[in-house]
């Protein structure tokens, strides 16, 4: 790959340092780095890697320099075929930012810091992706900028520990101790507060030497100017020691008995610790921002509360006197250091986020309704996600009354939800729907729904490639299709068509669902409830799911019977499905004083219905949810099939063990009918006999 960086200078720092090593790593991966900047210290030690350094102003705020700096970068994208623009500071982003949008290369972010809310930090949040080196950062980007958590890639910064040299602190000089911060000369940094510490731990180890390295802005020089004076009344000059800019920290570091990290404010993350941590010196730090990512307290470091000498100089006091515990801490800090914060995975991490910018694609599925069709698509989730893996984002478009039978679905990274029969009724909520896919970017819509609505959001979400059925029903609006069967498929079979078109097969049937332990939970309790004996055999019996299909519904005088008849070999029955009418109601609980079937009819989630139907031995219903649900969860069903034609809505007769009466007015797919008696000639006896063919099988 071919990587563009942009910071505003490239001198010594952490950002800047870690820029040149991750060219670096870039170059020996055998990837061309290319840094644009506005010079530095640095450079010389990029270009002896073998990278690429162009000079430009993008360090100015100006809006000259600015359109200015675009147009030099879209030069060098072209020149240098750029295949991602890596921004990791604010003002060069936004040359960065443009110059990759009029170029159609994929932009990314880096945020160091804390950006206040400033219009000028905006563009941090634009990156298609967008890396923060720790966890509160990554939380201010989403509060703050609206930056989505699926755009959000956590990754802490590395060090080279090439370039440090590892001493345990048993075998440094104990005859004097080194105390040093490393940091700009700024109140922000806590200099005032190391400082008298530092007095506090004078009294009690008078054998210490301290260094304060780093250099104060020139806005701040005053604040440089006023530690001095307060050294001098301290009385600690002959101890303390200003030594300035210096390069040279990993050979200081060999000196260095202690770090001390002061911070009164939110750190985004604190290299210098882990600098220090590669060297096997001991850290105090503040408990502020990213530092609690990369300190554990008593294990890898100490820290304490910002502002508090007292507290920073019992911690301090309490490692220089502890040979056992600053030991303990350098060798902990190391392994850290080499395992989590070390070059070689930031910039591998790093390197994955700008293949997945790049070759990541973003799809959508649409799936409005019903419950038992979302269901028979779980196949479809699972191979689409085979077909394209992480890094790849899948989003499932599905209606509100079916979405939690996905909710803990591992094949979809995302599930938008659409109340199609209530907030999102109407012509204008459907564009509006429209626009909120197009912000999403896809690549592709699958549309396993196949109808108008559907249809019309494959064209409002823009994405390049459409894939459906060809139908009457503004199929014109897809740009990938198949044609509509002319024969009778398998629900399974009819998905697959429309994958094979992403040359996805069907390979693997199987049914998935993914209630919670919470679900089970409640199932197990209100079976107890009910007085079900662990021994007892449980069959389940499910009513309809829906009003409208009341033809699909075996009659409930035969659920009366056959539980009844079913009591007489101790098998329990229960009834699933929809609030039974307070008049049938009494009518069945007259026909079943005997046997007491377990009423959970409008008592259940979908997902608890998941978990209770697992817990039964045999399931029976008519074509409908819990059909598929069933075959779901490993439960034997019986199918009863009335109006409808199984091998359309059976994934797999061996799913189900399938009742069914031969009429000539089959299958007539009707919700209405006078007399039902594709169901009704399905008698009682037959069900039993099932019921029992199938228990006995589950009992061997």
């Amino acid at each position: 790959m071919n990587i563009l960086q942009i910071v505003p200078e490239l001198n010594y720092g952490g950002v800047e340092t870690g820029t040149v090593d991750l060219a670096k790593y870039l170059i020996n991966a055998r990837h061309k780095a290319v840094v644009v900047s506005a010079g530095g210290e640095l450079v010389d030690r990029l270009k002896a890697l073998g990278a690429v350094h162009y000079s430009l102003a993008v360090n100015k705020k100006s809006l000259f320099s600015i359109v200015r700096a675009c147009s030099e970068l879209v030069k060098i994208i072209r020149k240098e075929d750029i295949q991602v623009v890596h921004a990791r500071s604010r003002v060069p982003a936004w040359s960065a930012y443009f110059a990759a949008k009029l170029t159609n290369v994929p932009f990314v972010t880096t945020c160091h810091g804390y950006y206040s809310r400033h219009i000028l930090s905006r563009v941090m949040g634009w990156g298609k992706l967008v890396i923060v080196p720790s966890q509160i950062i990554g939380r201010r980007m989403i509060d703050d900028f609206a930056v989505s958590a699926q755009r959000i890639r956590l990754i802490p910064r590395g060090v080279d520990a090439e370039n440090f040299t590892f001493i345990l602190p048993e075998e440094k000089s104990r005859t004097e101790f080194v105390i040093a911060i490393i940091a700009r000369i700024t109140p922000i940094k806590g200099h005032l507060c190391f400082i008298k510490a530092i007095q506090r731990v004078y009294r009690s180890i008078p054998n210490i030497k301290v260094w304060i390295i780093g250099t104060a802005p020139k806005s701040k020089s005053h604040y440089k100017e006023d530690l001095e004076i307060l050294v001098k009344r301290l009385g600690l000059a002959h101890i303390v020691e200003f030594l300035g800019k210096r390069n040279d920290i990993s050979q200081l570091f060999s000196k260095i008995n202690l770090l001390v990290m002061a911070s009164t404010t939110h750190e985004a993350f604190g290299r210098v610790i882990v600098e220090a941590q590669v060297s096997g010196v001991p850290v105090v730090a503040t408990r502020v921002g990213g530092v609690v990512d990369i300190i554990e307290p008593g294990v890898d470091g100490l820290l304490c509360v910002p502002k508090d000498s007292e507290g920073m100089a019992e911690a301090i006091i309490r490692i220089l006197r502890d040979n056992e515990l600053s030991s303990l801490l350098a060798k902990n800090g190391r392994l850290k250091a080499l395992s989590k914060f070390n070059l070689e995975k930031m910039a591998k991490d790093t390197l994955e986020v700008y293949q997945e910018a790049v070759g990541f694609k973003r799809i959508l599925i649409i799936k409005l309704s019903a419950l038992g069709d979302l269901i028979l698509s779980i196949p479809a989730l699972k191979a689409l996600r085979k077909k394209y893996p992480h890094p790849h984002k899948i989003t499932l478009l599905t209606g509100q009354a079916i979405a939690a039978v996905v909710s803990n679905c591992p094949y979809l990274d995302e599930v938008m939800v659409y109340d199609f029969k209530e907030n999102d009724k109407g012509i204008f909520k459907l564009f509006r729907l429209g626009k909120e896919l197009r912000r999403k970017n896809f690549d592709t819509v699958v549309d396993l729904q196949n109808n108008r609505k559907s249809h019309i959001l494959c064209a409002l979400s823009l994405a390049p490639l459409r894939c459906g059925y060809q139908n009457k029903k503004f199929s014109f609006l897809l740009n990938c299709k198949v044609r509509e069967d002319k024969f009778i498929l398998g629900p399974l079979e009819h998905q697959f068509r429309v994958l094979n078109l992403l040359d996805i097969e069907l390979k693997d049937r199987k049914i998935e669902l993914w209630p919670s332990k919470e679900d089970e939970r409640h199932i197990d309790d209100f079976l107890n409830s009910e007085w079900l004996s662990g021994s007892q055999i449980l069959v389940g019996v499910h009513l309809s799911s829906s009003q409208k299909w009341l033809t699909k519904r075996w009659p409930l005088e035969y659920i009366a019977h056959l539980a009844e008849e079913l009591a007489l070999r101790d098998i329990r029955v229960v009834l699933t499905g929809e609030r039974i009418p307070q008049e049938e109601l009494r009518v069945f609980n007259e026909l079943t004083k005997k046997s007491r079937p377990i009423m959970a009819c409008g008592k259940t989630t979908i997902n608890q219905l998941a978990c209770l139907i697992k817990r039964c031995n045999v399931f029976i219903s008519g074509d409908t949810a819990p059909l598929h649900i069933a075959s779901g969860v490993g439960t034997p069903v019986i199918a009863l099939f009335g109006p409808t034609d199984p091998r359309r809505h059976i994934s797999s007769e061996k799913d189900a063990l399938i009742l069914k009466k031969e009429l000539e007015c089959q299958p007539c797919y009707k919700p209405k009918c006078v007399s039902i008696e594709c169901m009704k000639k399905i008698s009682v006896d037959e069900v039993k006999e099932a019921v029992l063919k199938l228990t006995e099988t589950t009992r061997k």
